[in-house]
Order: C-alpha cells, then structure tokens, then sequence
C-alpha cells in the first residue's frame, strides 16, 4: 500500500517507516505535524493515513482534525489513528464522520506487530479497525446496555466493532459463516434495523453498540 505518516515523536516515526518499508509497503511521506500531513495527502493522495491524534504546535487534536479533513476531501484515503490514549469523543467522532476505512488503534499495540500491521491493512482494504480497549472504553461510558441482545449477539457485534469481517468473527468464535450472519440478522432485527434504507445497518449496528 502507499502510506503517509504523520507522528511528531521522530524516533518513532522513523521507527513505522523502517517497518513499513520492510513489510514491502511504499511510504509516500513521513511529516511531524497536521499542517503537513494534509499538504502530503493533497499532494499524493495515498492509500492509507497513519497519523497521530496529539501533534505540534498544540499537541490538542491537530492529528484528528486534519484525519477528518482528510476523509472529506479524500474519502478514498484510509485514516488509521494512532493515539497514547483512549480519548473517547475523538473515536466517535471519526466513526460517525465516515464508516469505512478508519481504525484507531492504542500506540502501545505498534509495539505488537502483527496487530498493527493486521489494523493496516484493514483500513487499507475499506474496513475498520477498533482497538478493543478503545470499544471497551466507549462501552463503559454510559449506563444504557443493550439487554435485548443475548450474550453470543453481544460477543459477534464486539467484533464487528473491532472490524472483523464475518469470516473472521466465524473464526474467533469457532462457528460458521452462516451462524455469525444469522446473528447479525438477529442483531439487525433487534435493534430496528432490518428495514433501514440509504445506510450501512452493519455500521448503524456498531453505533448503537458504542452508545454514540
């Protein structure tokens, strides 16, 4: 894929280039700041964004500001977002900002290859990638559950909202296919969502899931 990273700690900027080039990916530009990072995605429109939340001159939400922006005017340009922490409005702001090719993703999981390089390219491919402790956090911050879903529905919608596709849910949860779409279906049902026209009910199901 052809990626664009933004992230103001140099060490580990250089650090996700060298991997990334390794893994065989083209790294169009490595910038340290917002106001760079939309001016390289103008200039080569990538594939996939890996940006920082917190960067220069502010260190407030310059990373995810320009990742919005990004997605407006680039919605073919997958946003993966990297932060040291889980803050909570950011994530469901860029969620429901766009519902495909987005992921945000704890930086301590960098350090675990494999699950970065995996949130990558799911992105990448239009999908999205969730850090569980991201939708555990979401999940904790209101006291509304969703009791009409049984235990098995809330297990599969987790992992939708992780981003896994079907298959992969069927995989983790030792099922078929077919069962995992039967528990959307049901899921679907449930929430009031089978009829639902002009919208994703995957990622409307999602939403209801976080509470946003």
């Amino acid at each position: 894929m052809r990626v664009i990273l933004a992230e103001d700690s140099t060490l580990l900027r250089e650090g996700l280039v060298r991997l990334l080039v390794e893994e065989g990916h083209d790294v169009l530009a490595a910038v340290g700041d917002a106001e760079a990072l939309v001016s390289a995605v103008a200039a080569h429109v990538p594939d996939v964004v890996v940006t920082d939340v917190r960067m220069p001159p502010t260190n407030s939400d310059e990373g995810l500001k320009a990742a919005l922006e990004i997605r407006r005017r680039f919605p073919g340009v997958g946003v993966l977002v990297l932060s040291q922490y889980v803050e909570q409005r950011y994530a469901v702001d860029l969620l429901t900002e766009h519902a495909d090719g987005v992921g945000y993703l704890l930086k301590d999981r960098v350090v675990q290859v494999e699950e970065f390089l995996d949130a990558l390219r799911r992105v990448g491919a239009g999908d999205v990638a969730f850090d569980p402790e991201v939708v555990r956090r979401l999940l904790a911050r209101t006291s509304h559950p969703l009791d009409v879903l049984t235990e098995r529905e809330r297990q599969v919608l987790g992992l939708m909202a992780e981003g896994h596709t079907n298959n992969a849910i069927g995989s983790r949860l030792h099922v078929s296919r077919s069962a995992v779409e039967k528990h959307i279906n049901s899921i679907f049902d449930k929430l009031g969502l089978s009829d639902v026209d002009g919208y994703s009910r995957r990622v409307l199901a999602i939403l209801r899931y976080l509470r946003v």
